[in-house]
């Protein structure tokens, strides 16, 4: 039984939507089913239900933005996420290249989330879970900084970019 159905489906998924199926009996007794009435044999046409569609949906007109009343996107986790502590109206005064940034997020941060540094655009150091971040040994120059929440290694959220020199004393 399981056999023939399966045949079934098969052929009705192979055939167009107006043909027609016919059920007989083959040769070794076992129920067969074809789009054309055999030779020989009493077939039985098989009445199928009317197969399911979709019409087919336009896409949005690009446009048209979404305003904040009518947009599906889902809601930031943090409504607050920033760096502290980086002076972007005059350099940093670091003389070993380390200092350490502060975390403020509105809520605090929930669990399992960590934050993770992107310096110059790359992830810097060991996710954590602490709003203190230390950053060691960095050149002198200009930097950019940002902090992301992650959730193991998906992205929740990441702050705004801030850019800052590093002021080294550079020894001969």
């Amino acid at each position: 039984m399981g056999r023939s159905f399966s045949i079934l489906l098969l052929l009705l998924l192979a055939l167009p939507a107006a043909a027609q199926i016919y059920k007989y009996t083959d040769a070794d007794g076992n129920t067969a089913y074809s789009n054309q009435p055999p030779d020989g044999v009493p077939a039985q046409a098989v009445e199928l239900p009317p197969l399911n569609s979709v019409e087919p949906q336009a896409p949005a007109n690009p446009d048209t933005s979404p305003t904040p009343e009518n947009t599906n996107a889902p809601r930031k986790a943090y409504e607050l996420l920033e760096l502290t502590d980086i002076p972007t109206e005059e350099a940093l005064r670091a003389n070993n290249g380390t200092f350490t940034v502060s975390v403020r997020s509105q809520p605090r941060l929930q669990s399992p989330h960590l934050f993770r540094l992107l310096l110059d655009g790359q992830p810097y150091g060991q996710p954590s879970n602490v709003p203190r971040l230390q950053l060691v040994n960095i050149d002198r120059g200009e930097h950019s900084l940002a902090v992301q929440v992650i959730d193991e290694e998906r992205l929740v959220q990441q702050s705004e970019t801030v850019t800052f020199t590093v002021q080294r004393v550079h020894l001969p």
